[in-house]
């Protein structure tokens, strides 16, 4: 089993910065990979950024050139650097591992999640 914990959502005004860490606990591979969905409401999940076990990353259109995902192996964190944020990235954002589908972004593929942790971004 994974157990993930996300942190360091918050609210923002239009064009400020967070930074979203996902703590993850339990036996992970190292072939499992690792990504960042979010939810808005009355829409569905998406995949928004994902890191391959070597440490290539790709981003939703929506996000390319603000966003930036990494992971610190020695502390089996995650993160997102979220820059200029816009009232549209405002939503619910999880921290998911896949232990097959690595670079996918949809969420079927992914085994674990973490609770989620809220951003918002007022104009």
């Amino acid at each position: 089993q994974v157990q993930l914990v996300e942190s360091g959502g918050g609210s923002v005004q239009a064009g400020g910065s967070l930074r979203l860490s996902c703590v993850a606990s339990g036996y992970i591979y190292s072939s499992y990979c690792m990504a960042w969905f979010r939810q808005a409401p009355g829409k569905e999940r998406e995949g928004v950024a994902v890191i391959l076990s070597r440490g290539s990353t790709s981003y939703a259109d929506s996000v390319k050139g603000r966003f930036t995902i990494s992971k610190d192996n020695a502390k089996n964190t995650l993160y997102l650097q979220m820059n200029s944020l816009k009232p549209e990235d405002t939503a619910m954002y999880y921290c998911a591992v896949t232990r097959y589908f690595c670079g996918s972004k949809s969420p079927d593929r992914y085994n674990y999640w973490g609770q989620g942790t809220q951003v918002t971004v007022s104009s």
